[in-house]
């Protein structure tokens, strides 16, 4: 669980999104980190229960800095007001599908999958999933896994046309026309401060972990 304290912080930045009240505030901050790297503490051996070499990460190769790269940006907000971090057995830093919990008031949310991968990547889980289909639809059509993740896979972007090598014909083209492939679940305020919510989480992420292991198959 999380405090109220964190979210309020949280809520509060995006209102002051700047370096002097950030500075200000920084005691708020360090208590809000704190608070965010205990939860993250409790879901590494939670999601190494049933993901094993997810427990061999440290907290540090899975959280995210609050500081914004704002180099490439038009918006020059120096903060991000979420607490994110990424469960891959590479850390934040693999290129494989994974697991993302974003912390954010009323955007609170526990998502995984694979994040606009380069093209040969994107080729390979296009390729796995037009061999194995069947595998992918026993996936995606379950109940559990669809009763969790009501928008189905999705992606930020998608083809108009086929990819080459396809047609519209192809019983997979809705999935083979996606850039990334994504499930997610949202929480709201009151579920992250829960005492449950470490084990909320990692339940969730356990219904996408077959979603995980294809994508990650199709990688290797």
């Amino acid at each position: 669980m999380l405090q109220s304290a964190t979210l309020k912080f949280l809520k509060d930045l995006k209102q002051h999104n700047n370096r002097p009240w950030f500075e200000e505030h920084r005691k708020q901050y360090e208590t809000a980190k704190a608070d965010f790297i205990t939860l993250v503490e409790a879901l590494i051996p939670a999601i190494a229960a049933f993901d094993e070499p997810i427990g061999s990460l440290t907290v540090k190769e899975c959280i995210f800095r609050i500081n914004r790269d704002v180099r490439f940006s038009k918006d020059k907000s120096p903060y991000k007001h979420n607490m994110a971090c990424y469960f891959n057995r590479a850390g934040k830093k693999g290129t494989g599908a994974g697991y993302y919990l974003h912390i954010e008031p009323g955007k609170s949310m526990a998502a995984g999958g694979i994040w606009m991968p380069e093209a040969a990547v994107l080729a390979g889980i296009r390729q796995e999933i037009d061999y194995n289909f069947a595998d992918w639809k026993k996936i995606t059509d379950n109940k559990l896994f669809r009763k969790t993740f009501t928008e189905g896979v999705k992606s930020n972007e998608t083809l108009v046309r086929p990819p080459k090598g396809y047609d519209d014909s192809n019983p997979a083209i809705e999935f083979l026309k996606m850039k990334s492939y994504i499930v997610n679940q949202a929480f709201s305020d009151t579920a992250v401060q829960n005492k449950t919510f470490v084990q909320d989480v990692a339940r969730t992420f356990q219904t996408m972990k077959p979603l995980i292991d294809f994508l990650n198959t199709a990688l290797h």
